[in-house]
């Protein structure tokens, strides 16, 4: 055999042990744990995966992505995130206050990155948001403090109103936090609130015979991932009641819903697929401080209006970031 040929065998030789080695090293695992519904969730999905990869990873390819999916029933994800533990995954990532909350209860070594609306410092998923100091870290959107300005915006739209109405779940994490908040929003302009409380698809129906009833001239749909899952059902009912009604997600709006202000929650979950991928490569969520939602979107939707026999005024109309014809 000459030498070259020689050199070549075994260097083929020690090359293939580590090429097995490759192939046999397994992906890491992220555990993707909602509160809402995959049906309800194709844009923010579509988006992380966008965010992943941004920084260098494929779904299928580089990563693989376990999902869980609370579908509104908050006590079912504390279970969902301690099999996702057990499972294990390197990353979990946590969509909405009753998710990260599990989340961090399940674990207090394995990185999470969380999408949440109200404060994580209050939350007590970390210490402060620059330095977030222990194992979570993520976007913050603001969604629950932004009630007072959506509320505002109602008001715009029925100025006369003496009375607003308002759709709440009482087992929400924030729930008795955002009532507060807009308590205080209608007493700054002169108003009532009527709040209406509801947890499941009776107290739902219930409650908008109730705003039906009582002749409540508008209502908002407070934030909360389980009214999500539930859109369809308030959009029918918002119709079939003729109820002006204000929800915070674009995807409100696109079906058929008179309003929504919010922020962009598929470039919110971009943002947290990067996050994800930059964890997965080493960094600690201890080192990356929160980031904050700085994108909104003011959303009508005429046709709708037209339905309801309700005008929109030009300066409404104005402020609108997208009005859907």
């Amino acid at each position: 055999m000459r030498r070259r040929e020689f050199i070549t065998l075994l260097g083929g030789a020690a090359a293939w042990p580590l090429a097995a080695r490759a192939q046999q090293s397994p992906m890491p695992v992220i555990g993707f744990l909602h509160a809402r519904t995959p049906e309800d969730s194709n844009p923010q999905v579509a988006a992380f995966r966008r965010g992943l990869s941004e920084s260098g990873y494929t779904e299928g390819q580089s990563v693989t992505v376990e999902y869980r999916w609370g579908r509104g029933q908050y006590d079912q994800l504390p279970a969902m995130a301690a099999e996702l533990v057990r499972r294990p995954v390197a990353l979990l990532v946590a969509g909405s206050e009753p998710a990260a909350l599990a989340a961090k209860a399940a674990t207090s070594t394995i990185p999470i990155v969380f999408s949440v609306g109200t404060d994580p410092v209050k939350l007590g998923l970390m210490t402060s948001f620059n330095h977030p100091g222990g194992n979570a870290t993520g976007m913050q959107m603001f969604t629950t403090m932004l009630e007072a300005k959506r509320l505002g915006l109602l008001h715009e739209l029925v100025p006369r109103a003496q009375t607003l109405g308002i759709l709440l779940n009482p087992n929400f994490t924030t729930a008795q936090n955002q009532l507060v908040d807009l308590q205080e929003a209608v007493k700054s302009i002169g108003l009532r609130l009527q709040v209406f409380r509801a947890s499941n698809v009776a107290e739902i129906e219930a409650a908008y015979e109730a705003i039906a009833r009582e002749r409540i001239p508008a209502v908002m749909v407070a934030a909360d991932a389980f009214f999500d899952t539930r859109r369809e059902q308030l959009i029918a009912l918002a119709a079939r009641h003729a109820v002006p009604v204000m929800y915070q997600f674009r995807e409100y709006a696109a079906a058929g819903g008179l309003m929504s202000y919010w922020i962009d929650l598929p470039d919110n979950y971009r943002h947290v697929g990067v996050y994800a991928g930059r964890v997965l490569r080493g960094t600690k969520p201890a080192d990356l401080p929160v980031m904050q939602t700085t994108k909104f979107e003011f959303v009508i939707n005429l046709k709708t209006a037209k339905a309801l026999g309700v005008k929109i005024s030009d300066n409404l109309i104005s402020l609108a970031d997208e009005v859907i014809e």
